[in-house]
């Protein structure tokens, strides 16, 4: 069933509930899905762990999907099947946490910071339910693992690979850099708190190795719909940007794509997007890049261990944690100047060693 309804399908150590529109029942519907997902004649596995999508959903080739891999590794590693449901709209958290929390798994993970006032709530409406929130944490609650990645550190590193690669003349395929402009972009999801952070510390790592460097930056106002991310990201081409990052998530691929399009250069962020979105490897120089998977693998293994007080609370994904990180794009190893690494390296070095200051933190400025 599509349109309003919802739609369950069945995938290896997974099992997979949509909510891209939620109506005034589409809760009890949902609930009795996920129940009949665990019920039955069947018996599942000993832990079940549900994930609850951002706005961006699944399939985003991006931070949704990093998440769901912990989980599927969870699966493969221990008696523990997983639920993704999927909920694109905010306003529906409150109730679909409560929706999930009422069919009795043994965790919840809440993907994105858009969860967080919801879980609040929650967190203290089902004080017994195990709950795993994504890029924030709830203070005070004993029964949320709370991860907060250091996306400022994440940014900074993009931004001194962009910075340093408009600085540079460099060719690949069709595509060139413009070193005279020493001009970049960026692309936000949402004009919200957390990418206003993503912003603002791109903006400082690319000073911080170009102090002739100008940053264009727009929103597209979604983190699912690349034709207003394409449309950004081409007006930023236009005037001169020859490397563009997008924090937009799903949405990212129209950035990709006006790269292509433009003979121009882009930047993945979260996971590899050269080989996620493998179809845009010949302009994708690299990603900044956060071990998401590792902390849902993480927490869903003190849950089968029954051990969840021990990542209860504040938890990080950290440069110096092995956390935060930048790939090369697999069609670039090898082939980009020598200055990229090494300002990316003295880069690493600095936050290890507390000699850089953000003005933003990882949620917000």
């Amino acid at each position: 069933m599509e349109g309003d309804n919802d739609r369950m399908g069945q995938s290896t150590g997974a099992t997979n509930v949509e909510r891209r529109t939620v109506l005034a029942s589409g809760a009890a519907v949902v609930t009795g899905a996920v129940a009949g997902c665990l019920g039955g004649e069947e018996e599942g596995a000993e832990t079940q762990v549900a994930i609850i999508s951002s706005p961006a959903g699944f399939d985003d080739n991006a931070f949704n999907d990093n998440a769901v891999e912990g989980l599927e590794e969870a699966s493969n590693d221990f008696d523990l099947e997983y639920t993704t449901v999927e909920e694109t709209e905010e306003a529906q958290y409150e109730s679909t946490q409560a929706d999930t929390a009422e069919s009795g798994y043994d965790l919840i993970v809440c993907v994105g910071d858009n969860h967080t006032d919801p879980l609040e709530t929650n967190a203290a409406e089902y004080p017994d339910q195990n709950w795993m929130l994504i890029n924030n944490m709830i203070d005070g609650a004993d029964n949320v693992s709370g991860w907060i990645e250091m996306n400022n550190e994440m940014s900074f590193l993009a931004g001194v690979v962009a910075g340093v690669m408009t600085g540079q003349e460099f060719e690949h395929g069709d595509s060139a850099t413009d070193p005279d402009e020493s001009i970049i972009g960026f692309v936000g999801g949402e004009d919200i708190p957390l990418i206003n952070a993503f912003e603002q510390s791109y903006i400082e790592g690319a000073e911080w190795v170009n102090d002739d460097v100008e940053v264009l930056t727009g929103y597209g106002g979604s983190f699912s719909d690349t034709g207003v991310a394409n449309d950004v990201a081409e007006s930023q081409i236009d005037d001169g940007a020859d490397v563009i990052w997008h924090a937009a998530s799903a949405a990212g691929g129209g950035v990709f794509s006006a790269a292509q399009d433009n003979d121009r250069f882009a930047l993945g962020v979260d996971v590899d997007q050269s080989v996620t979105e493998d179809q845009y490897q010949d302009v994708i120089l690299g990603s900044a890049v956060k071990a998401l998977d590792e902390a849902t693998y993480l927490v869903a293994e003190a849950v089968v261990e029954d051990d969840f007080e021990r990542v209860v609370g504040e938890q990080n994904l950290s440069i110096e944690q092995g956390g935060i990180d930048f790939v090369v794009g697999q069609a670039f190893e090898g082939e980009l100047p020598d200055a990229v690494q090494e300002n990316l390296d003295e880069a690493v070095t600095a936050f290890e060693n507390d000699e850089i200051d953000l003005t933003c933190g990882p949620t917000s400025c």
